[in-house]
């Protein structure tokens, strides 16, 4: 894989925070021009800043990626003026932390348009230029959620499922070409992705947070490897896959360690 590389351009959406920000940054480091996009211009300009201490062309767009007929436009945008696209990072995503009989419909129609709906209208609009250039990956950052359907995340951690079989079948449609996809699946990460207002507290209190540079590290690996799933941290691998070699007692365990936490006061609801 040789996609990153110093002179190439990655476009990295939801960047003006989190692991969004520190992979803008970090890849930029590795002296690829990178183009970044988020709902805040504030906090996007102080992204864009960093990124240009290394790559002076780096740039960023304000954008809502939650308009979904928006987002052909902005990705023909973003790639003449970054004048390719050889790594696409869909980042963006928003968490929704409830339990489904206190679920609102917008909190589940929300996270269903930013989280699943806009990464892969984003990737349709950029795949054609790194199919006809014959170089590219596209890495959708997914969620441990996707595999482990935690309690109280089941909007959120649907739509990171969805997007990871957008992406398996994407990464099988592309196979035989000269561009990849690929699922990262953070766990839990120190950003601001578990204090944001109107949502329930998180029950995975009790997992070590990791820095947001411990994602791009994978990314990295990941990319280089040619791997198409990784996790971070790696162990959540086994979890995943004794899951699916016993779903059964899977969700019995999970069921009894929720009832455990909500004994002892956690947050949630039964």
């Amino acid at each position: 894989m040789t996609v990153v590389t110093a002179g190439g351009t990655a476009l990295v959406t939801g960047a003006s925070t989190g692991i969004g920000a520190q992979l803008a940054v970090d890849l930029a480091a590795q002296g690829m021009t990178v183009g970044i996009c988020a709902r805040r211009a504030e906090r996007l300009a102080g992204v864009l800043e960093a990124c240009r201490r290394h790559t002076p062309a780096s740039r960023s767009w304000t954008v809502d990626l939650s308009d979904l007929d928006a987002i052909a436009a902005f990705g023909a945008r973003a790639e003449a003026e970054l004048g390719s696209i050889d790594l696409l990072v869909n980042n963006a995503a928003m968490p929704k932390r409830r339990f489904v009989t206190a679920l609102r419909d917008d909190e589940i129609d929300d996270p269903i348009r930013l989280n699943y709906l806009s990464p892969v209208r984003l990737t349709k609009a950029v795949l054609p230029g790194m199919l006809a250039r014959g170089k590219g990956a596209v890495v959708c950052i997914g969620s441990v959620a996707a595999r482990m359907s935690p309690p109280g995340e089941t909007s959120y951690s649907a739509t990171k499922a969805a997007l990871t079989a957008f992406c398996e079948g994407l990464a099988v449609e592309l196979w035989d070409t000269p561009v990849s996809a690929h699922v990262l699946h953070p766990g839990i990460i120190a950003t601001e992705l578990f204090d944001l207002p109107d949502n329930d507290p998180s029950y995975a209190d009790d997992i070590e947070a990791l820095p947001a540079s411990a994602v791009t590290e994978a990314l990295l690996e990941q990319l280089a490897s040619g791997a198409f799933e990784a996790y971070v941290p790696s162990w959540f691998a086994d979890i995943a896959s004794g899951k699916a070699a016993n779903l059964d007692g899977y969700l019995s365990g999970a069921a009894e360690y929720l009832r455990a936490k909500q004994a002892d006061g956690d947050p949630g609801e039964s």
